[in-house]
């Protein structure tokens, strides 16, 4: 397992040249890894406003970033603490040094009550949840074409953050650790033109010097290409068709629209909208200016078929089969004879479609992509004054997220219910929970009012599935539920009303209804997918158009929501032995049997959401082990033999995001404290007998602990579809406080005793 770091590092001198093979794929890796190195040393350029006057205002989950208006005042904010935190602003005074720890538990403490003060008001944790460089340009875009506004200080501080996230090599990749990509730098070119900045900016030249070899931006993935058309930049003729009377085949058709992944499902049926309507922007001067500045050769001689299936080496990860390529080719006929009266009816019912998305999600969607493609197409439609589209405006601050290095949309509108599901139970083993009961009530009313509380009238007729007593990622008004998250729902409200932490516990009522979901959620392997049971098969990845992502198609079984619906039918059946017995024992029997079928020949699990084997083995352990099987068991015994063989030197854990891009573990050359703290928790989980191995990692954890006890954040941890990454950035507090504080409830005569100088900071 053990990669040597100066190799890696190395190697990337060897792939100056874009290439398809492996050399290019782990040469991506060195920019996280140079992120994680450097992460306290690399310059970010001062704001571009006064970071005093941004506040984070939050309601029901949702988290709304204001800048305030002159003469307001700045003291008055609702989460101050949480707004200057996040910033980047002086928090020496509000969150200042605590005493050194002189023992673990010590160190527990100042974690948790640094973390408690991040609160927000309404109880969830908010949290940075960018990373993907490819949805600031949906945003940009799309305002620009409705000619919505972008607030002045909203302007500003994305160029900030663009700036600070272009590469040394001129361009920006398709996340913020990886190398340039012609997706991420065509797009946010765009972005950072159609936001004032000027062609000859030094900044846009070198972005142009590294695109004009690679073909300008003729090789950008599909994705891009939908962006550039619908701008005006592009042609539709070099856009394979997106058929969107795909809608109208019977849904016992094999590749119905239905049986895509939700997520899958949503970009694409906007996307068909737009492409079926033939729309693009107004072609403007900067439109013009932008046809020139990213196609090196005469825009009236370029080859617009060619361009469909040309993407440049940089980009490509997942490479079009040729069933895909035969499919374009019956499609991209099919367009020069279309009859209208078949496009029309297909267009009216994608869009019907689209606004019951719209109207189960109150305007926010599922993601954001999808969120800038149905307000374009309600506004393509219906016109800038309808309703519809208004409420699509009043949604979009839902995804901008200002952080210390400029602002930012998230991958969805938070990560609220994930967090701080997972918070409450870290507090919960800390075994200093009783000092932080109000921390606990908060929690559990987030949690509370996050559960959905209905089905979506005929969701069945807009290929939804039953929501009544689900959880979300983030906020009950986005409208979707998810099997992990509902499992980390279920276990934070049955955790806080079996230990009294709340005046308001959940009824049984609404307990049975999210057990309800997580056995209606279960697919026939015993598996859990994500917000649907999975509805298509594996060769449904033959039809992947995106390029870029890897298994995007169908909604697949993963280790994640299979434990974690597992384990909140496991405590949910010791505390209620006679609901559904035969039905939730039998759940519990499938979902440890397919937990089982998953492990890897050499005891890991490999994470699908995070990064990476540490993640999933972390699952795996927790789920087997809350199902009954004892420390000695094999298959427990043989992920603690996996996760030791690969532990680090300083005796700690660390992957970089290239275990997901190529699906085997790849070391990173420093230990992290996210992957770290999900090794000591399997280990503690599985009762590994060798404390040293255990302990070796909990100090690690001690020693990369700041001042104020907040951990530094370091290399990203989050993923999805192999090749985007993600932040998660309440990870770095949570997993260690977690960890430290399990350790404490393993050894807790360990935990008082005074830390050597040199186990301390």
């Amino acid at each position: 397992y053990e990669v040597d770091p100066l190799t890696l590092l190395n190697r990337r001198r060897l792939t100056d040249s874009p290439d398809t093979s492996g050399g290019r794929l782990s040469a991506m890796a060195f920019r996280g890894i140079e992120e994680s190195l450097d992460a306290g040393q690399r310059e970010v350029l001062p704001p571009a406003t006064d970071l005093a006057r941004w506040s984070l205002e939050v309601d029901k989950g949702r988290q709304v970033w204001r800048y305030l208006e002159e003469g307001e005042d700045v003291d008055s904010k609702q989460n101050p603490v949480a707004s200057a935190y996040f910033t980047g602003a002086d928090i020496s005074k509000v969150l200042p040094d605590l005493p050194p720890p002189k023992s673990i538990r010590n160190s527990l403490r100042n974690g948790i009550q640094f973390f408690s003060k991040l609160q927000t008001s309404d109880g969830h944790w908010a949290g940075d949840y960018g990373g993907p460089m490819f949805l600031l340009p949906g945003y940009t875009i799309v305002m620009h074409i409705t000619k919505v506004p972008i607030p002045e200080a909203t302007r500003l501080e994305i160029i900030r953050y663009l700036s600070n996230l272009q590469t040394e090599e001129g361009g920006w990749g398709i996340h913020i650790e990886s190398l340039p990509t012609v997706f991420g730098t065509a797009l946010n070119y765009v972005v950072m033109r159609l936001l004032g900045v000027a062609r000859d900016d030094p900044r846009l030249s070198r972005a142009r010097d590294w695109l004009e070899p690679r073909g300008g931006c003729l090789g950008i993935p599909s994705w891009g290409k939908f962006w550039l058309a619908t701008l005006g930049v592009f042609q539709w003729e070099g856009v394979h068709s997106l058929f969107p009377e795909m809608a109208l085949l019977p849904r016992s058709f094999p590749l119905h629209t239905a049986r895509m992944w939700s997520y899958c499902r949503t970009v694409y049926m906007p996307m068909s909208f737009i492409y079926g309507s033939r729309f693009s922007g107004p072609i403007t001067k900067i439109v013009e200016e932008l046809r020139e500045e990213l196609i090196f050769e005469p825009y009236h001689s370029v080859d617009w078929p060619k361009a469909r299936s040309f993407v440049a080496p940089e980009d490509l990860y997942t490479p079009h089969t040729w069933p895909l390529e035969a499919s374009f080719a019956v499609f991209n006929a099919y367009e020069k004879v279309a009859p209208q009266w078949l496009r029309s009816k297909a267009l009216d019912w994608v869009y019907e479609l689209l606004r019951k998305e719209d109207e189960f999600t109150k305007y926010i969607d599922i993601g954001p992509v999808n969120k800038m493609i149905n307000m374009l197409c309600v506004w393509v439609r219906e016109g800038q004054d309808s309703s519809a589209f208004r409420e699509h405006v009043a949604r979009v601050p839902d995804y901008l997220w200002m952080g210390h290095d400029g602002l930012k949309m998230n991958g969805t509108n938070g990560s609220q219910l994930w967090d701080t599901s997972f918070m409450v139970q870290a507090l919960i083993e800390s075994g200093i929970k009783d000092e932080f009961a109000d921390v606990f009530r908060k929690a559990h009313d987030y949690v509370d009012v996050a559960q959905i509380r209905v089905d979506h009238p005929d969701h069945d007729t807009y290929y939804r599935d039953q929501t009544k007593g689900g959880w979300p990622f983030s906020t009950r008004d986005i409208g979707w539920v998810v099997a992990d998250c509902t499992g980390e729902g279920l276990k934070a409200a049955l955790i806080c009303r079996k230990h009294n932490y709340t005046r308001t516990p959940l009824s049984e009522t609404r307990l049975y209804d999210a057990v309800n979901i997580l056995l209606l959620m279960q697919n026939d392997t015993g598996g859990y997918a994500t917000c649907e049971k999975t509805r298509g098969w594996h060769f449904f990845e033959w039809f992947n158009a995106s390029e870029v992502f890897g298994e995007i198609m169908i909604d697949y079984d993963y280790v994640e929501c299979t434990s974690s619906a597992l384990q909140a039918l496991c405590l949910f059946r010791e505390m209620f032995p006679e609901h559904r017995k035969t039905e939730v024992t039998s759940a519990i029997k499938r979902a440890t049997d397919f937990m089982m079928s998953i492990q890897l020949d050499d005891g890991s699990w490999e994470g699908m959401w995070g990064i990476c084997f540490t993640y999933g083995t972390w699952f795996g352990v927790e789920g087997l082990v809350d199902a009954g099987f004892p420390p000695d068991h094999p298959r427990l015994q043989r992920a603690c033999q996996f996760l030791v063989a690969v532990q680090k030197q300083d005796g700690g854990w660390g992957e970089t995001f290239m275990s997901c891009v190529e699906r085997r573990y790849v070391q990173h050359p420093q230990s992290q404290v996210v992957n770290t703290a999900w090794a000591v928790l399997s280990l503690l989980k599985a009762e590994y007998p060798d404390q040293d191995v255990i302990r070796r990692g909990v100090l690690l954890l001690i020693e990369r602990q700041q001042p104020n006890g907040d951990w530094v954040q370091e290399s990203i941890s989050g993923v999805f579809n192999k090749n985007a990454m993600i932040s998660y950035s309440n990870y770095k507090n949570i997993f260690p406080l977690w960890a430290i504080g399990r350790y404490c409830d393993a050894y807790p005569d360990d935990a008082e005793i005074v830390l050597a100088t040199s186990e301390r900071r």
